[in-house]
């Protein structure tokens, strides 16, 4: 069960922005609970992808939010590992293809608010670090500490071409611009949880900034 009570720190913004990596590490310095909401749209991506589900049928789309067991389990070096249905799916998660699917059912009003109830059960005590595009806005309104991290669709790609270069993913910097850009509009002109700041968030530009910076900006808030 939620707890209303457990503040809460969200952090939203686009696809590369650098919103995934401060979260944890803003969760693991605050002692506070860490929820990835993309991985829950990814898991449920992946789910469909494995049952061959046409992205175009809501129903079953719908169906396949409500019968996706997911899970998370952090590993002793601090690697969070997800579990979709007792199988270690956080490799095929990370995947471009994956992020797109997850992107297209993102924009299905049903899924979320399917998983709306799934996302708030996060909410514990002593906190919540919520890393997400509408954790502010819709998810968690009323959470005390927002903010909104953004930074140019070009650093983005890059930044997402290292991590998978690193990876041993095959990727060019061309390309992850065009997907960028590409979700980035999507996302903002769905017509539920478009992403936007709330209008009570702070917004940081992450362009240039080194990580340690971005984290101490948002502890700075909390703190």
């Amino acid at each position: 069960m939620t707890d209303p009570a457990a503040p809460v720190l969200t952090i939203d913004g686009p696809s590369g922005a650098g919103k995934g990596t401060v979260s944890r590490i803003a969760a693991s310095r605050l002692g506070w609970h860490y929820l990835d909401s993309g991985a829950l749209y990814r898991a449920v991506g992946v789910a469909a992808s494995w049952a061959n589900l046409d992205l175009s049928d809501g129903a079953a789309l719908v169906r396949c939010t409500f019968d996706t067991a997911i899970g998370f389990r952090e590993q002793p070096e601090g690697d969070l590992r997800v579990i979709v249905n007792d199988v270690d799916a956080t490799d095929e998660l990370r995947l471009e293809t994956t992020g797109a699917v997850a992107s297209a059912i993102a924009a299905i009003p049903e899924v979320r608010a399917a998983l709306k109830d799934r996302q708030r059960a996060f909410r514990q005590p002593p906190g919540l670090v919520a890393d997400g595009r509408d954790m502010g806005t819709v998810i968690f309104p009323d959470a005390p500490f927002k903010v909104f991290l953004t930074a140019s669709a070009e650093e983005r790609a890059e930044r997402r071409y290292k991590q998978l270069k690193d990876k041993g993913v095959s990727v060019t910097i061309d390309g992850l611009l065009r997907e960028i850009l590409a979700r980035d509009a999507r996302d903002a002109q769905r017509t539920v949880a478009p992403l936007r700041p709330a209008d009570d968030a702070v917004l940081i530009d992450t362009t240039g900034l080194s990580i340690d910076a971005v984290v101490d900006r948002v502890l700075a808030l909390v703190r």
